[in-house]
């Protein structure tokens, strides 16, 4: 602290914006008690000051004090407050903020709206406030600017509002990383696999390249469509980076890209070649294992993540009571139920609950497995109750079969798998009546079966057939072109 003869405003002004940089709260504190002591306040200047490092320091209290105090507020000092909460995702606080400088007649400039589009896409249920902030941006000139418009367009994605944010996209004349990025990743999130895909191409095309943030999201539709060439392509690029490689997210899509793409193998390879993993490389290992059918696997994985010190949560749980159930393993799947509690104080969620119910159904456990979903403490969701009528049908059991369709007619009246799949465990004990009662409340409802689906990749693209749609002439006819079109594309040097 200098000399008291020589502190004035702009001194301790100084200070505070050195001590911004340093992040150091005591130092700061100080400097707020000299302002106080040399009777400096109000001053707008450093008022401003004092509100930023505090919010840099996240001493967001300290910082609504001194906010509540100014006398005269300016848009930097407005700005400021309702990015420090956003920042420590007090979402609804940042909202509250923004109200109240709306109704005092302030403008929002470019700075501002970025903010409060993460706050709207942080809560997730504000659509619609999102969508008419976005008039107000257009009326105020700033749909043009880069980061405004890229943040209305991250809004729009992650909302899965696809149609609103191809639009955006569309009308943005600067695209950066970030946007591409944020398009990618809305699709990705929606299921749209293919259109990320191609949004990959087009940005490639455009001479932008994949960071840290595009990676995930290509190899998690990579995964999802299972186009094992584009991810090694992708994996090739991660190789090639020492950044990418010390990059555990990275790692993580690896893992679970392999996998889905039914290369474990490959994905055990990118586990043991990692630096650096987290509980979420543990996690998904664990899962891929059990989707594979490696139950003893990844109860093994497990015990050596507990090994390593790492504490595992709900969502490792959930992925090690699916890996029991895929393999069987029902003694371990109840014993691990029981000590998720008892030892890690984790009460279970309805998503453990629908794991140990289809855990005892595909054992033959129905009674117990009917039990359990009474002792749910909520009330069951049809992913439940669909377990179970999964395994009634595999055990044919009518009685509990009947209980958990009665349950999922009231959650899903428009659902015809339900009915579906009662009028199979009808069928495979030759109850005609409870054949016909059901096709007969089917047709009341104007309920039809959806036809099954398969799908090819040819070079990327994806060909879907409804079986049920198909005589065996056209079938016949299509699997002839496809041979055609593979023997085409194997020739020497034909592209397809």
């Amino acid at each position: 602290m200098p000399s008291m003869s020589y502190i004035n405003a702009v001194t301790l002004s100084s200070l505070l914006r050195n001590r911004i940089f340093l992040s150091s709260i005591n130092q700061i504190k100080q400097t707020h008690l000299q302002i106080l002591i040399h009777g400096f306040l109000p001053n707008v200047t450093l008022q401003t000051d004092l509100l930023l490092a505090y919010s840099k320091c996240r001493y967001l209290e300290d910082a609504q004090r001194v906010f509540d105090k100014m006398t005269d507020r300016n848009m930097h000092s407005w700005n400021i407050l309702i990015s420090s909460y956003v920042q420590n995702s007090l979402y609804r606080e940042s909202l509250r903020i923004f109200h109240q400088f709306l109704k005092l007649g302030f403008r929002p400039d470019h700075f501002t709206f970025p903010s409060v589009y993460k706050a709207c896409t942080g809560i997730g249920e504000l659509s619609c406030f999102g969508c008419s902030l976005h008039s107000l941006v257009i009326k105020l000139g700033f749909n043009s600017h880069v980061i405004v418009g890229s943040s209305i367009l991250d809004f729009y994605a992650k909302g899965g509002i696809l149609v609103d944010a191809g639009k955006m996209f569309a009308e943005m004349t600067l695209r950066d990383t970030v946007v591409w990025n944020a398009m990618i990743s809305g699709f990705t999130r929606a299921g749209l696999s293919i259109e990320a895909l191609a949004c990959l191409r087009d940005m490639q095309r455009e001479g932008m390249k994949m960071d840290s943030r595009t990676i995930p999201s290509i190899l998690s539709a990579c995964g999802r469509e299972g186009d094992l060439m584009r991810g090694k392509e992708v994996h090739g690029q991660v190789v090639k980076s020492i950044e990418f490689k010390k990059d555990v997210a990275i790692g993580n899509s690896l893992i679970d890209m392999y996998a889905k793409c039914g290369c474990l193998d490959i994905s055990q390879k990118v586990f043991d070649n990692m630096s650096h993993f987290n509980l979420v490389t543990w996690t998904t290992l664990i899962s891929c294992h059990g989707v594979h059918g490696k139950g003893e696997q990844s109860l093994l994985l497990f015990e050596k993540m507990r090994g390593y010190g790492f504490l595992p949560n709900s969502i490792t749980f959930t992925a090690v009571l699916a890996s029991c159930s895929h393999s069987g393993l029902i003694n371990q799947g109840k014993e691990i139920f029981d000590f998720m509690s008892t030892e890690y104080g984790i009460e279970p969620c309805l998503q453990h609950y629908a794991c140990m119910v289809d855990l005892l159904g595909r054992s033959g456990c129905l009674e117990e497995a009917l039990e359990l979903i009474k002792k749910i403490p909520q009330v069951a969701p049809p992913s439940v109750w669909g377990a179970l009528l999964g395994a009634c049908r595999i055990h044919k059991n009518i009685v509990i079969g009947e209980i958990a369709a009665s349950q999922l007619f009231e959650l899903e009246p428009g659902n015809s798998s339900n009915y579906i799949a009662l009028c199979s465990i009808y069928e495979s004990v030759g109850r005609e009546d409870g054949i016909s009662r059901i096709r007969l409340t089917m047709r009341e409802l104007g309920l039809v079966k959806t036809p099954g689906c398969s799908s090819i990749i040819i070079k990327g693209r994806v060909r879907s057939f409804y079986q049920g749609d198909m005589s065996h002439r056209r079938t016949k006819i299509v699997c002839e072109t496809l041979d055609r079109i593979i023997r085409r594309m194997m020739l020497p040097g034909v592209v397809g």
